[in-house]
């Protein structure tokens, strides 16, 4: 407990150090992954404001008993309404820059937080917090890690018992409770089992449609491990594939193989898309239609984002996914995916899937 509250104290002590620069004297989160990183609450609903001398907690009153056994070192403050309680506290604490989340407020609040104040001045903050959670300690990683191996071993699980016959639905039940009997405390997004033309949709959902030969099955799946994600992506096939299926396949693998092989500390993550656009080639790049990966940590989707047009440099510490795919309309899809720890000179692969084709009969 002292090491925790220790690692939670030096995050808000880090912040601290950036007033500065951000030219402001205080700090609101209304992020619940953001609060939960920097004090340690869990709950669903709440804020955190952070000034030079230390940190309060707002919340209602189903909360307060609970942040009072999850926080350590900070105030609490039980809130009726809670954009009058962050002013009043502003007010009294004598604030006069504020910053704030600019991604993680909504238009309403942000007006009823502006027309609350009257000298102070709010200041939208973005890039200045996008990292925030991108550095994983080595608690963190250990989560994660711990996180990847539920995942994997849950998709290891199912392969040996999923065929013809089952439907979409049935094969994502049978892989969550896989999950939850190995210890996932819930589910880090909607899992999705996509097969023949429906793997077609990056983000389809389980239907009533059964597996039969001649179909690739993609399978996403990610749970949450004491509040942090595992995210990964295995396509298995059944019966007898065409050649234009296993080359498919072949390149997905391919991209996927030698971007995972570029990953090291100071790599731009512009890099590592280009490379799997460059695998693809002017055959296949057109189907690949999202982007190469992104951050994990207490939520599936973090910086840094690896996209085609991404300013983020990959540092050692950070934990990323690497999903190419392709998606052939009213045919298939495919996609391939592994969480991976950045390291100074490579990469460490969390998720343990072994991503040769499976093909089932």
């Amino acid at each position: 407990m002292l090491q925790k509250n220790k690692i939670l104290s030096d995050r808000i002590a880090g912040l601290q150090q950036k007033f500065s620069s951000c030219k402001i004297d205080g700090l609101i989160f209304f992020n619940l992954s953001n609060i939960r990183y920097l004090c340690g609450f869990t709950g669903s609903d709440g804020a955190l404001l952070i000034n030079s001398g230390g940190a309060t907690l707002f919340v209602d009153g189903r909360y307060f008993a609970q942040a009072s056994v999850e926080t350590h070192g900070l105030q609490i403050v039980e809130y009726k309404d809670k954009i009058e309680a962050i002013t009043r506290t502003i007010k009294k604490q004598k604030l006069k820059r504020i910053g704030f989340e600019a991604n993680s407020i909504t238009l309403g609040m942000y007006n009823q937080l502006k027309n609350s104040i009257h000298k102070e001045v709010l200041v939208a903050l973005n890039d200045e917090l996008k990292l925030l959670r991108a550095y994983k300690d080595k608690t963190e990683i250990a989560l994660m890690a711990k996180a990847a191996e539920i995942s994997s071993s849950s998709i290891r699980y199912l392969i040996n018992r999923i065929k013809t016959g089952l439907t979409e639905k049935e094969v994502a039940l049978e892989l969550e409770l896989a999950a939850r009997r190995a210890g996932a405390d819930e589910l880090a997004f909607s899992t999705i089992v996509a097969a023949g033309k429906n793997a077609a949709f990056p983000h389809a959902k389980p239907t009533d449609r059964k597996i039969k030969k001649g179909d690739f099955v993609v399978i996403d799946f990610g749970i949450k491990y004491k509040g942090y994600c595992s995210d990964e992506t295995c396509t298995i096939a059944f019966g007898k594939l065409t050649g234009r299926q296993k080359n498919a396949y072949q390149t997905v693998k391919n991209a996927h193989d030698q971007a995972i092989a570029c990953i090291k500390a100071d790599v731009p993550a512009s890099r590592i898309d280009q490379c799997v656009r460059s695998v693809f080639g002017k055959k296949y790049v057109r189907y690949f239609v999202h982007s190469t990966g992104h951050g994990v940590g207490l939520e599936v989707h973090e910086a840094p984002r690896l996209t085609s047009n991404s300013t983020d440099i990959l540092k050692a510490n950070m934990i990323v996914t690497i999903e190419p795919g392709l998606y052939i309309p009213e045919c298939w899809g495919i996609r391939i995916e592994d969480t991976v720890l950045v390291k100074e000179n490579s990469c460490e692969k969390l998720t343990k899937m072994d991503k040769e084709l499976i093909i089932i009969e």
